[in-house]
């Protein structure tokens, strides 16, 4: 807990203005670890993990990387985003790869098909 204070306060909080809006956890005996998967036993740590859990508790999205390959927490951020809005539309809309907020978004059905590449080309053209 006190490393990853250490690292939002002189590191994160550079890439991120005000640190990283969620909570990061330190679990020293591995049993979260292991219930997610990410307890490496015989070495005694967890590799990184990253987990992005909805107001349900279920998991949308995760991301597991070796030590010597660092996240992108913008990206976490802009995934959370879009998850919320996703949820906010309660389905009706889903976003496309690098949508951000106020960026055009998917409409599910029978009408996307063989369309996604149009909708996305548009969206990223309007960046």
């Amino acid at each position: 807990m006190f490393v990853h204070k250490m690292w939002n306060d002189h590191e994160l909080s550079k890439m991120v203005p005000g640190g990283i809006p969620f909570p990061m956890l330190s679990d020293g005996g591995g049993k979260v670890g292991s219930v997610y998967g990410v307890y490496d036993e015989d070495a005694g740590v967890e590799n990184r993990g990253r987990f992005i859990i909805d107001p349900d508790g279920i998991i949308q999205g995760y991301e597991i990387l070796t030590p010597p390959v660092g996240r992108n927490v913008s990206e976490t951020i802009r995934q959370i985003k879009a998850f919320q809005h996703v949820r906010k539309t309660e389905g009706g809309e889903a976003t496309p790869s690098g949508w951000k907020p106020g960026k055009i978004t998917l409409k599910p059905g029978p009408e996307l098909v063989g369309k996604v590449w149009e909708v996305w080309k548009t969206s990223m053209e309007s960046e």
